[in-house]
């Protein structure tokens, strides 16, 4: 078949899925359809039970719901006093937050101290990995060579697909491990492969933790400040849980439910995170904040600022979607507490990367949006900035490129997804299985020879 036969071919088939697809959105209320696995009032389904995460952002008060400032907590603690006990005592968070979403505790001085040496541990990948499986195969896009990297290794593997909870939380310390290098030679592999610069790989430095690794490992000359480190180690942890509702949290449930082995669980979640909906979110917000500076002659005008969001709203600027990104969240209402504690703490770093302009600029976008949405939507809706409206600016200054955001996202939502597989695995026990009503009419068979053509 030519060429030109084959795109027409697909054309037809296009056009014939697609007019197939149509669904009546009258049908979803008809027959009371949860669309998006939402209520009406915009709650989420209660399809299961977790310890792992709490997200809350209302409370009810004489059957009414009633905003509230966000709160989200790890296996019953809340994250802003989980940060506030490590961040200002100077200590790095992760590895600590790690081990309490596996095993539901606050690990001791000398329990973190062992299971960040057991991280160190498990980080280099298995030999001949990097050439074969990331270098012979580079990819412009980093989550789908993440993605075929995790499921490559199931191949390396001596006991791949028993479920026991010592063989899966075993799995889970080497993927938490592995993936800081995963990304970061994937990212080298594009950088070499796709956009013709020098190639440079380094092994993990075993006396390093997570986020310093993930410095070292994607920085030209491996170099870092101590502030950097701790902002990128504060990012990790924010992002490490959000509750068992968020899309890739459940796929990670669904797949588990089914019996898969780790890896084909973890290579769905993260195309789950892929999204431009879910952890793909912070590349948007970003561009869209770039596309304000270069459009804006004062940012420190809050009328120019004003317009500029306006122009957004009615499809008139940067992707004529009509969405200003990072501002509203499925669940957070009068605000997204991991935003807050981003924007705390970034602070300082805002200072000594001389970035106050563009930090200050952000915190007005952040106030006014909400207004704004309300004037041109004419809508009463209560909206706040997420945190992928203030990460992307974080990873800016920490000068890691935009190609990165969501695989950061995914190296530290790797804990999130472990804790709930394991948590499925011991308290699941039923394949989920949700039901979809068909509203396709029932029809007799054709033979071919009287079908139309």
């Amino acid at each position: 078949m030519s060429n030109v036969d084959k795109d027409k071919m697909i054309k037809s088939l296009t056009d014939n899925a697609s007019n197939k697809s149509h669904i009546n959105p009258e049908l979803y209320a008809k027959y009371n359809v949860k669309r998006g696995l939402r209520n009406n009032d915009g709650t989420g389904v209660l399809v299961g039970l977790t310890e792992v995460g709490e997200v809350m952002s209302y409370i009810v008060d004489d059957a009414e719901r009633v905003p509230v400032e966000g709160k989200l907590y790890y296996q019953g603690y809340e994250v802003k006093d989980l940060v506030n006990g490590f961040y200002n005592k100077g200590r790095f968070g992760y590895e600590e937050i790690v081990y309490l979403l596996l095993t539901g505790e606050l690990p001791t001085t000398e329990q973190v101290d062992e299971f960040t040496e057991l991280l160190a541990s498990c980080r280099n990948l298995p030999d001949n990995f990097t050439e074969d499986m990331i270098l012979k195969a580079p990819s412009p896009d980093i989550m789908n060579k993440l993605a075929r990297s995790v499921l490559a290794l199931y191949s390396y593997d001596d006991n791949p697909d028993s479920t026991s909870i010592d063989n899966v939380v075993r799995q889970s310390i080497e993927l938490i491990a592995r993936f800081p290098v995963l990304i970061s030679y994937a990212y080298a592999a594009r950088r070499h492969y796709v956009e013709h610069n020098s190639l440079y790989l380094r092994d993990p430095n075993p006396e390093y933790n997570t986020a310093q690794n993930i410095l070292h490992l994607i920085r030209p000359d491996g170099k870092f400040t101590e502030l950097e480190a701790r902002i990128l180690d504060l990012a990790l942890v924010v992002h490490a849980e959000h509750g068992g509702g968020n899309n890739s949290s459940f796929v990670t449930h669904a797949v588990s439910s089914t019996g898969s082995d780790t890896y084909s669980v973890i290579a769905a979640a993260i195309g789950s995170l892929k999204g431009p909906q879910h952890g793909g979110a912070s590349n948007k917000a970003y561009a869209m904040m770039q596309d304000l500076m270069a459009n804006v002659d004062d940012i420190t005008d809050e009328s120019q600022i004003r317009a500029y969001l306006a122009k957004i709203l009615r499809k008139e600027a940067f992707d004529k979607s009509g969405l200003i990104y990072g501002i509203g969240h499925a669940v957070y209402t009068l605000s997204d507490p991991r935003t807050k504690l981003l924007t705390k703490y970034a602070e300082q770093l805002a200072k000594e990367k001389g970035k106050m302009d563009i930090y200050n600029l952000y915190l007005t976008v952040e106030r006014v949006a909400p207004d704004v949405f309300h004037e041109v939507k004419k809508s009463d809706k209560i909206v706040c900035a997420n945190v992928d409206y203030f990460a992307g600016f974080v990873y800016s200054m920490l000068d890691i490129p935009p190609v990165l955001f969501t695989p950061l996202f995914a190296c530290a939502r790797i804990a999130g997804w472990s804790a709930h597989r394991i948590e499925e695995l011991v308290s699941g026990g039923r394949i989920m299985r949700p039901a979809y009503k068909c509203v396709n009419k029932r029809r007799a068979y054709v033979p071919i020879e009287e079908r139309d053509n």
